[in-house]
């Protein structure tokens, strides 16, 4: 069973498009559920995507690590699970994707992300205390 506790997290369910051949989810599919994951939680938190690249700040995927624990198969329902930080210039996701209802670990990620602000690379503040926000919630 899973006690960890994050910072959001979204259910989904697998789709038959979604597998390969070998009727489990395809690898590539992954990165999907967790940028959407990623996606809903900022919107969550107040931000938005399209607001802030209509401002001149850009948000960018820098490097992701995957480690494929379990494969999900068409009509499994499972929850993409993040909690995230800042250091620096960049913003970590740690990413946890757990099959339902038995909770079976599926995939552990960590995605790196950056802020491009009018065409250089630098810290967003407006992002950066949104995170602090959420990480103190966390801490409590």
């Amino acid at each position: 069973m899973n006690n960890k506790k994050y910072d959001f997290e979204l259910e989904f369910k697998v789709r038959d498009y979604e597998c390969d051949l070998q009727g489990v989810v395809n690898n590539s599919v992954y990165q999907n559920y967790l940028e959407h994951t990623r996606h809903e939680f900022m919107k969550t938190i107040g931000l938005d995507f399209s607001d802030m690249f209509q401002r001149g700040i850009v948000a960018v995927v820098a490097r992701i690590e995957l480690a494929y624990k379990q494969a999900l198969q068409s009509g499994d329902r499972f929850v993409c699970n993040l909690n995230v930080e800042q250091n620096g210039l960049k913003y970590i996701f740690y990413q946890d994707i757990y099959r339902l209802p038995d909770q079976k670990l599926c995939l552990k990620a960590m995605v790196t992300t950056t802020t491009i602000i009018n065409g250089r690379l630098a810290c967003s503040d407006e992002i950066a205390k949104t995170i602090e926000k959420v990480v103190a919630k966390r801490e409590i």
